[in-house]
């Protein structure tokens, strides 16, 4: 992935989404799906601006099923915040960088 989001798994949801001390904005996304791609250079420079506040990691549904299906994930590319554990909010498909820094506002405000 790019230099400020990572990858997280099924095996390492928990630990890096669910038990991290900052809120974290997780892409749920696939190899063949354009929106996702499309979408992964906003979400790059979010996480940039936002390093010190938030945490963006990205999970492929195709090779991670458990996570997406916890959560409801239906159609992708599927944001979903977290904050404590908790599922804060969430947005479908290749949405505007002001779309995403709004959803990141909501956690760290």
């Amino acid at each position: 992935m790019g230099a400020n989001t990572n990858v997280v798994t099924d095996a390492t949801f928990e630990a890096e989404v669910l038990k991290s001390k900052l809120p974290v904005l997780v892409d749920f996304w696939a190899e063949w799906c354009a929106p996702c791609r499309a979408l992964a250079p906003t979400l790059e420079e979010v996480a940039g601006e936002f390093k010190d506040k938030i945490k963006v990691v990205k999970i492929n549904i195709d090779e991670n099923p458990g996570a997406p299906s916890q959560f409801g994930v239906r159609s992708i590319p599927t944001l979903i915040i977290f904050k404590a554990g908790q599922q804060v909010d969430q947005s479908l498909g290749n949405i505007p960088k002001s779309q995403v820094v709004s959803l990141v506002n909501k956690v760290i405000g």
